[in-house]
């Protein structure tokens, strides 16, 4: 089991600091992307003074050190990676996602309201500290232990407290939003009664399983959606949309000693008053938004933020569900009719009631309008693809910023909706069982008269600006023949300039990252430090699901073993049968005449999976009872695979 090293939170790991140059230089835009960018300049409606406002209103001091590093050296954040975003967008940027990303890069440490700080721009998400009687309270300690720890300490000094931290609340079960709890407090704190962790149901449950399984696979399209390994410039990484970039180092994870079950729920934490509402399986499957009525602040988390979030995300995840969330939305209006002040988990505050009515409002026809939009069109008949293509957006949104798809993006998202409700399949038998990708780009390519004549129809298409049909054609050319030079070099130039006109800071990423990858290979770049707190969070159940889908179903085919588990600490029996190509796991069951038992503890068995500890070295420490064969084990367990983390994606 030495080599069970799982792929956790596909986000945990999406985002390094930036790579090296190009090799090869990166092209202008394009007549057509200049005349599409233009465009879009002319068309915006959005009130960049009220937002220019809010973002910046606070301001106490940013890091004076901008260069945040680890105990190694290495770097944590560059404060000054994104400065190069100045004036008006160039042409190479959509110039609303241009202007989206000139306001995050709004950095540094905020004054929200009295007793309430934000440390915004300095990971993807933010931190927030709400000041009580003895000590803060922490809302969301970032990605990782080193920002998060740094960040606090500049928090500290500038405000002049030396006050503990009395308690962590986190917003819900995303990474960026518990990663960093390590270098904010002490787990013998927490265990000593001196700081309590506050978090909402289902939140260990969520945050441990919810990309485990398929790990692998969201962790290496996540290198796409948050653009990993592009360098920061006017042609390469601008941002994310939701915010500028994930921070490189440590995430860890402590199980809360609080939960919230219910709206209406109250607590007094350290003298302050707050008021919670579920917004179970919005954003996140485990959310809350919370109200500070002393202070007339609402937290609305992720559930309403400066843009049109995800409901499908491309680095793939569970659909969320867009008519929960704009319901959720609709009852803070209700809720919490006071309020002056709302501030959230990214992005910038929203002040006065009514820019915050008309804030929420929007946000709350924003996902309600997705989710009714899509099903009406597929009641009509339309499929994915017609769904995702649909133009219209209503007057009163589009002129609202915080609605545009700067993260999320209504072809994504409306695709999403219908694929919650319907799935794949379009109804249409002849795609029912379609060729796979390789084979159907052969026929193609060879349909249109071989590669040099669909070279040059996608050639034609790029010079006419008709860059989706040349995405279309070049990715069969290289599909069909993954050695075709002039069909990769054509491709990056293609999705280049999709890149450089899409509004999306996902969309961006994942075309500019594409074309970096048919231009030079797979990109290999650092990843965050894996903490083992993720690992031990969870469950057997949920760790005998892991190896049992890293079987290699082939070479099993046809072995039968019988194993049985018994954890003495824990009192728990656990089956693991192997037939048919499947490891079944089966709490409670105790097999007759199994061929192998191990009698251990629950951190005996981590340590086989954490720490590479063999089996007969656990054994003579007397961590683990052996009886029976061992060798059925260890024939199970050569047959599991580790998975490659760098799969190709643009090329066969």
């Amino acid at each position: 089991m030495k080599n069970f090293k799982p792929t956790l939170v596909a986000a945990l790991v999406a985002v390094a600091f930036a790579g090296q140059a190009f090799a090869q230089a990166q092209k202008p835009a394009t007549q057509a992307t200049i005349r599409a960018n233009q465009a879009i300049a002319q068309s915006m409606t959005m009130d960049d003074k009220t937002d220019n406002e809010e973002a910046n209103r606070g301001f106490i001091a940013n890091l004076p050190d901008p260069l945040v590093k680890d105990g190694k050296g290495q770097t944590v954040w560059d404060v000054n990676r994104f400065a190069f975003m100045k004036g008006d967008a160039p042409a190479t940027v959509n110039p609303s996602l241009w202007r989206q990303e000139k306001l995050n890069n709004a950095s540094g440490l905020f004054k929200v309201t009295d007793g309430i700080y934000q440390i915004r721009g300095l990971d993807l998400a933010n931190m927030t500290l709400v000041e009580g009687n003895t000590g803060w309270i922490i809302i969301d300690p970032i990605f990782t232990a080193e920002m998060s720890k740094a960040t606090l300490q500049f928090a500290m000094e500038k405000l002049g407290s030396k006050k503990p931290v009395v308690a962590v609340i986190y917003t819900h079960s995303h990474a960026d939003h518990f990663g960093g709890v390590r270098g904010v407090v002490s787990e013998d704190d927490i265990r000593a009664g001196k700081v309590k962790v506050i978090a909402p149901d289902g939140f260990m449950d969520n945050s441990i399983a919810e990309n485990v399984l398929a790990g692998n696979a969201m962790t290496r399209r996540a290198t796409y959606q948050f653009g990993v390994g592009l360098d920061a410039n006017e042609r390469q990484a601008v941002g994310g949309g939701l915010g500028k970039a994930l921070s490189y180092g440590t995430t860890g994870l402590i199980p809360p000693t609080d939960t919230i079950t219910k709206t209406g729920q109250e607590m007094t934490v350290d003298g302050v008053r707050i008021v919670f509402q579920m917004a179970q399986n919005s954003e996140a499957p485990s959310e809350m938004m919370f109200y500070f009525p002393d202070k007339k602040a609402l937290c609305a988390s992720e559930v309403i933020t400066k843009t049109m979030h995800n409901l499908y995300t491309i680095r793939g995840a569970k659909i969320r569900d867009s008519l929960a969330w704009s319901k959720y939305i609709n009852s803070a209006l209700d809720l919490y009719p006071d309020a002056e002040v709302v501030f959230a988990s990214h992005h910038w505050p929203t002040f006065g009631k009514d820019n915050i009515r008309k804030f929420i409002i929007d946000q709350r026809d924003t996902y309600r309008f997705m989710h009714d939009y899509a099903i009406n069109l597929a009641n009509k008949g339309e499929t994915l693809d017609e769904v995702g293509d649909a133009k219209f957006f209503p007057k009163g949104l589009a002129a609202d910023s915080s609605t545009h798809g700067y993260y999320g993006t209504l072809s994504h998202n409306l695709r999403g909706v219908v694929q919650s409700y319907l799935g794949f399949y379009d109804g249409n038998p002849s795609t029912l069982n379609r060729l796979p990708p390789v084979d159907l780009s052969k026929r193609y390519v060879a349909a249109m008269g071989g590669e040099k004549a669909a070279l040059k129809v996608a050639q034609k298409a790029f010079n006419d600006g008709d860059y989706r049909w040349a995405a279309e054609v070049t990715n069969r050319v290289i599909f069909a023949n993954p050695n075709n030079a002039a069909a990769k070099a054509l491709g990056a130039d293609t999705l280049e300039q999709l890149g450089y006109q899409s509004e999306g800071g996902t969309w961006r990423n994942a075309y500019l990252v594409g074309a970096r990858e048919l231009r030079e290979g797979v990109i290999k770049p650092p990843t965050n430090t894996q903490s083992p707190d993720v690992v031990r969070g969870m469950d057997n159940e949920l760790l005998f699901d892991f190896v049992a889908l890293r079987l290699n179903h082939e070479k099993t085919d046809g072995m039968k073993a019988n194993i049985q588990m018994e954890f003495t600490d824990l009192k728990e029996n656990w089956a693991l049968e192997l037939s048919n190509s499947v490891l079944n796991n089966t709490k409670g069951r105790v097999l007759k005449n199994p061929d192998v038992k191990l009698t251990l503890t629950r951190p005996a068995f981590l340590a086989m999976l954490l720490q590479g500890k063999k089996l007969p070295e656990l054994v003579e420490a007397k961590m683990v009872t052996v009886e029976g064969n061992p060798q059925v084990l260890a024939n199970v367990f050569a047959n599991v695979e580790t998975f490659d983390k760098f799969f190709n994606i643009v090329t066969p």
